[in-house]
């Protein structure tokens, strides 16, 4: 039995003739730590623990079950669980025993199955077993938030086979990924959830899971504080070491973005990512600052950066016309946008997979077009010859050539100008829509574009709500138009077909708040989840990225390749960062020294 970080845990199966047990999985390849490997190399195992870190939230929440669709979750509120694998931040995708000592893949990937580990418990002392398992894994699939039952489509049962031992069996073969997604299903107390603590239901009650914090407080909408279990079963292993160092993490609540600023200058809050380019060009001119009491960093990194953009609701007719949808992205003015209000500190988005490889540049390459070319006549022309690029203009907020080129696509998808408005030519309806909105942040962003699309007769409101209100309204898709983020990683596969598929355009809470229903996008979707090589993969995802650019669901915004940080001088961190996301609570450190120069 090969124990915690064996290299040929990589599903590199298809030679052998038996399952083989290993404790380390990569999607392609081999994963990257050996089996001596003491401890991640973006954490330092020497880090001291203790001490409170205080962070801002926005909005509010009601509910400390992460795990359904009701309510809006807590801030942290997933760290009280543990999963069966974990991943790692250096690594585009593999997947290491955490709750499982062992992994077994069939060769021909049909099934996987999970032995757990002797000492695992849940932070009430209880033994983790393999009904535990099974228990979560069909109440999320039947109980739990919808994106579960699409994550998991392709799972035909799990069984227990030995004493510690479950198994996933899949329908069908081919899918790479499943082995590895099910090692990061949230392993829930059975026990714990009877009729006194009914699963799908919210609640303010701490809930018992076997991860490294645990709930030590609650405010009801203001405030949530976990502090470090003291004697987690997990603290000895490897990927355990230098990591989960503050005794207590604490959420606070804030009104609104600028309210959360405030209190980080004031010293209420004490670390914070700037996703403001006006607060990191203009609102740091504080005393707190200028004399390092405050530290402010820009992180490169290689994170996809997936889709910002406007998202238009296809569910909503005015949107249906691929014509108006193109219409609208020539209105929206980014060169002005960036100049004038984000201090050139953004790049353009044109790939719903920003900043990695996958993501489609130039006219199709003829590994594309083998992908594509079934589909030709069922999707835009484009697709299958062009480059995809976006409306530009000059910055100087003069959008004549672009009103003219949205007037005529309008006129072409029956819109015509009457008495200022535009309106439908057969209904006489005047096309007018809302965009929903939950940030004041972004009002500044959403004016100036109302202001051009009145400019071609479009009427266009802004409608600013409360969080929970907002994201009640993104779960039963009531909304004309939001600004969303449509996150990826360096693997996409299951978690697209939440993201586009027809399935989950009808399924409540799913993340196609696009409303796309499109059999070509649909195949592209299977396709990539079944590719057998990362070659396949990377080309059957720029196919489905040009599908999805050219029917212009979403009018992209923009994005950044640099973590905008900022900090009061009392924390230590690791001296190697990660090479993926920014996994700061996990990894850093109150300094003691610095703590104490900064209190004095």
């Amino acid at each position: 039995m090969i124990r915690f970080f064996a290299l040929i845990g990589a599903l590199c199966f298809a030679t052998s003739a038996l399952a083989e047990e290993v404790s380390g999985l990569a999607l392609y390849g081999a994963p990257k730590y050996p089996a001596d490997a003491s401890h991640l190399d973006y954490a330092d195992p020497a880090a001291p623990k203790g001490g409170e870190l205080k962070l801002a939230v926005v909005g509010g929440f009601d509910n400390l079950n992460p795990f359904i669709l009701r309510g809006v979750a807590a801030a942290g509120a997933s760290m009280v669980f543990d999963t069966l694998t974990e991943g790692t931040s250096d690594e585009p995708f593999s997947e290491y025993g955490r709750l499982a000592e062992t992994i077994e893949v069939a060769p021909d990937r049909s099934w996987v199955a999970y032995t757990l580990r002797p000492q695992a418990r849940f932070n009430d002392g209880t033994p983790v077993t393999v009904e535990d398992v099974i228990w979560s894994f069909e109440t999320l699939r039947d109980q739990g938030h919808p994106q579960y039952r699409l994550y998991y489509a392709n799972v035909a049962k799990a069984e227990q086979t030995g004493p510690r031992t479950v198994r996933f069996t899949f329908t069908g073969t081919g899918n790479r990924e499943l082995p590895l997604i099910m090692g990061q299903l949230a392993v829930l107390p059975k026990h714990f959830f009877t009729k006194d603590h009914p699963f799908n239901a919210t609640t303010l009650s701490p809930l018992v899971g076997s991860g490294p914090y645990e709930v030590a407080s609650v405010d009801a909408g203001r405030t949530v504080s976990y502090r470090r279990v003291k004697d987690w079963w997990g603290k000895d292993l490897p990927f355990s070491h230098g990591r989960y160092n503050f005794e207590t993490i604490r959420y606070d609540y804030y009104r609104d973005a600028d309210v959360a600023f405030e209190a980080f200058k004031a010293g209420a809050v004490d670390f914070r990512v700037e996703n403001s380019s006006k607060n990191w060009a203009t609102g740091y001119n504080h005393p707190a600052v200028t004399d390092g009491r405050i530290v402010r960093e820009e992180i490169k990194h290689q994170d996809p950066q997936g889709m910002q953009g406007f998202v238009l609701n296809t569910r909503r007719p005015v949107f249906q016309d691929r014509r108006v949808r193109e219409a609208l992205a020539w209105l929206f003015d980014f060169e002005w946008t960036q100049t004038n209000l984000m201090y050139g500190q953004y790049q353009r988005t044109t790939s719903f997979f920003a900043n990695s490889d996958l993501a489609a540049e130039g006219p199709p390459t003829p590994t594309e077009m083998a992908v594509l070319e079934p589909y030709r006549g069922r999707e835009p022309d484009p697709v299958f010859s062009q480059a995809f690029s976006l409306p530009t203009t000059d910055g100087s907020g003069n959008i004549r050539q672009n009103l003219r080129t949205a007037l005529d696509l309008l006129a072409k998808a029956g819109w015509a100008p009457r008495d200022g408005k535009l309106v439908n030519v057969t209904s006489g309806e005047p096309l007018t829509f809302e965009i929903l909105l939950d940030q004041p942040l972004f009002d500044r962003i959403v004016q100036p574009y109302i202001r051009n699309l009145s400019r071609a007769g479009i009427t266009a409101s802004v409608r600013m709500v409360d969080s929970a209100q907002y994201q009640n309204r993104l779960n039963s898709f009531d909304f004309d138009m939001v600004i969303d983020t449509i996150p990826q990683s360096l693997s996409p596969g299951n978690e697209q077909r939440e993201y586009w598929t027809s399935a989950a355009a009808s399924q409540e809470g799913s993340r196609n708040l696009a409303g796309i229903h499109d059999p070509v996008v649909d195949e592209l979707v299977d396709k990539l989840i079944v590719a057998p090589d990362r070659e396949t993969l990377v080309a059957t995802t720029r196919a489905l990225d040009r599908v999805l650019l050219w029917n212009w669901y979403v009018i992209p915004q923009w994005h950044n390749d640099r973590h905008r940080i900022a900090y009061w001088n009392r924390f230590g961190h690791p001296a190697t960062a990660a090479k993926y996301g920014l996994p700061f609570e996990s990894t850093w450190w109150i300094d003691s020294q610095k703590d104490a120069v900064l209190h004095r």
